[in-house]
Formats: C-alpha cells, sequence, structure tokens
C-alpha cells in the first residue's frame, strides 16, 4: 500500500502541497481476531500494511503545548499585515528535542497554508502559482550561498542547481525574492537553525543575511530549533556586553514546548488525555479500553520522561510489534521488549523509583484507588 506522502518531502513545493492538501488519512477497519483470521493470506498481508502505516502516522495530536503554540503563531501572522516598508516580527520555536518542534511547526504551517489557499485561490492574479508557505532546513555549514539555493530548491527554480556559476550571493536573493513574490508566499518556516555555528565566520555571516531577508521579505520568518538561546541565535553571536543590541532578541518571538509533568492534577489529566486520544488512534484486535490511560499511565510515563517523541516512538514500534507477532495488544511485557531513544532509557529508572514508592503517580485524585481508610493517596 503506498501513497502520494509516502514520497511527499516539504522542502520541495510539490511534497509540500500534497502534505499540506491531503485529506485525513483512510482508518484501518477495526477488525476482530477471529474477522481477521478468516481472511486469505493476502488479505492479511494487506491488512497489516495499513495498519502498519496508520500506526507510523498517527497525529499530529492536539496537546496543550501545542494549541498554544498555535495561538501565539496566529497572533503573530495575522498582527504581521504591516506595509511592505515596515519589517515583520519572526517567531522561534526554541525547545529540547522530542517534545514535537517540527511538529508543531508543520501542522501550523498546513492549517495556514489550507486557510490562505481558501481565501485567495490556487493561482495569483498573474496566474503563478500560489504557495503561502515555503518550508526549508538548514544543514551543518549552511552558507549564505546555500540558503539562497535552499529557498530556491523549494519553489524549483534553475537556479538553486548552481549550473550558473557565476550567478553571485546577492542574485540568488533577488531570485529568491521574486519567487517569494511572485508565489504570494507570505510564510517561510526555516527547520534545524541549531546548526548554524555562532561562533564562525559562516554561522555568523548566515545568521546576518537571515536578519537581511526578514528585513527585505514581505514574510512572516518561523524558525526552529533546539537551544537557540543557548546557542547564541538571539544575540546573535555577541557578547553579553553588546547583547543589548542585538536586533533579533527584539525581533524574534521565542517560543518554547515543555515535556508533560506530573505536578499537579491538571497536568495529569493533560497526560491522561493524551493517552486516550492515542489510544483511540490504535487498531489491535485485542486492545483492552483503558489499556494505556489507566493500566499503563505510569509505566508510559516513566518510559518516555513525558516527552510527546518518544512516547509517540514507543507506541508506534510496541504497535508494530502487536501486529507482527500476533499478539494484537500493548501490554507492559511487550513494550518492555522495544527499545526507544537512548535520552529515555538513561532517564527511566529515576522515575520509576519514584513511582513504585508512591511518591509520584500519574493519576489524577479523582480516579486513584482509596486507600484502607477510605481516602485516596495525595
Amino acid at each position: 500500500m503506498s501513497s502520494a506522502l509516502d514520497d511527499a518531502v516539504p522542502s520541495r513545493k510539490e511534497g509540500w502541497i500534497t502534505l499540506a492538501e491531503a485529506g485525513p488519512r483512510p482508518r484501518p477497519r477495526a477488525l476482530s481476531r477471529a474477522e481477521r483470521d478468516e481472511l486469505s493470506e493476502p488479505e492479511k498481508d494487506a491488512y497489516d500494511l495499513e495498519r502498519r502505516v496508520w500506526h507510523a502516522n498517527i497525529g499530529p495530536l492536539k496537546t496543550p503545548q501545542m494549541t498554544a503554540i498555535h495561538e501565539d503563531l496566529w497572533d503573530l501572522i495575522d498582527s504581521n499585515l504591516q506595509d511592505g516598508d515596515k519589517v515583520k516580527g519572526s517567531a522561534a520555536i526554541d525547545a529540547y528535542p522530542g517534545l514535537g518542534k517540527t511538529t508543531a511547526a508543520l501542522a501550523f504551517a498546513r492549517d495556514y497554508h489550507r486557510r490562505e489557499v481558501a481565501l485567495h485561490g490556487k493561482y495569483t492574479a498573474d496566474g503563478h502559482e500560489h504557495l503561502p508557505v515555503c518550508r526549508i532546513g538548514l544543514g551543518a555549514n549552511t552558507t549564505i550561498k546555500g540558503l539562497n539555493q535552499a529557498i530556491l530548491e523549494f519553489y524549483g527554480h534553475p537556479g538553486a542547481a548552481g549550473r550558473y556559476s557565476s550567478t553571485t550571493t546577492s542574485q540568488l536573493a533577488s531570485q529568491a525574492l521574486d519567487c517569494i513574490l511572485s508565489c504570494r508566499s507570505r510564510l517561510v518556516v526555516v527547520d534545524d537553525v541549531h546548526f548554524l555555528d555562532m561562533r564562525s565566520r559562516d554561522g555568523l555571516e548566515v545568521s546576518n543575511h537571515l536578519k537581511w531577508l526578514a528585513n527585505e521579505f514581505p514574510v512572516t520568518f518561523l524558525f526552529v530549533g533546539v537551544s537557540l538561546r543557548d546557542r547564541g541565535l538571539m544575540s546573535e553571536g555577541m557578547t553579553t556586553k553588546d547583547q543589548a543590541i542585538a536586533q533579533t532578541a527584539r525581533r524574534w518571538t521565542r517560543l518554547t514546548l515543555s515535556p508533560f509533568t506530573l505536578s499537579g492534577d491538571i497536568e495529569r489529566e493533560n497526560w491522561r488525555n493524551l493517552l486516550l486520544g492515542i489510544e483511540k488512534n490504535l487498531v489491535l484486535s485485542d486492545l483492552q479500553p483503558g489499556i494505556l490511560a489507566d493500566e499503563l499511565s505510569n509505566y508510559l510515563f516513566a518510559r518516555t520522561t513525558g516527552h510527546i517523541g518518544s512516547l509517540m516512538t514507543l507506541i508506534n514500534r510496541g504497535a508494530q510489534r502487536a501486529v507482527r507477532r500476533g499478539e494484537e495488544n500493548l501490554t507492559k511485557a511487550l513494550l518492555d521488549s522495544v527499545k526507544i531513544d537512548d535520552a529515555a532509557e538513561q532517564a527511566r529508572q529515576p522515575l520509576q523509583a519514584a513511582i513504585d514508592s508512591g511518591r509520584l503517580t500519574s493519576q489524577p485524585r479523582a480516579l486513584r484507588k482509596p486507600t484502607a481508610a477510605g481516602q485516596a493517596p495525595a
């Protein structure tokens, strides 16, 4: 089973359009074990493949963290309607790995793309493709020329291939601006900004070029990366004494995502709602209702430290193994056999010890079992 989404790459306009305009993925049929056993071998293989693809693409789930980020981004982009001679503010999603930065950014960009196409159509007044969003990713040792080429590659511009060796950096930037203006792009998403090394000449030059692009292009920039403030992106690599004159810190609105915690009942409810949302998306014949939110809640928090990236990886791989083994359910024993990222595995033991000792629980107070004295534990 394949679809156009399999090879859709968001750093190319064709891939981005495919991802942004795709309808809801068809959910596989929920078959009982007996119904699955009645299928022929080719039918079973096709059904299991359908579920593998489905489980690998659960989400994005509207967590409180993502909802808050999107609300801030809508405020920013809807207020960035200044005339072309005025500088527009930019946003930066700055958070640790595994918290859903790129997922949140692309989900917002997709919603924005759909809104703008619905308002203004698929073509501009001049007959060009209407591409409300341009999405690029930075790599290690990115140069100004490489940055401009990445923008041109998104639009499929011939200048991106570097076939014209005499093309200057300023000419590439001019071509990139022409693409943005022609396609009426108004949001540029720049992922993996943390690859910029502010201690190197190239890093500083690209940072300054991004600032120039934000000044000259009539777009909102959305930057995404890890530890951008700590890496000096916000201060433009300046020393502490000179940071007060850094324009970036004044023009970039820094947004962040936090892991799920168990610090209070609201936080525990958020964790439970996330697990319930995931459970609704699982297509396993013997899945027990409440298995994630009730029986495995503490276990899943300890395994993943509340990081949604680690959690979704564990659920996806666990579902794949449950289908492959014919277990058709998620259990602690099965999930214990699944490996996930090293950071989650390293942090697992302290959390598990706190849960085992009763010092930590993922269950909201109203759902906890009463003690012998008839009171729910604190």
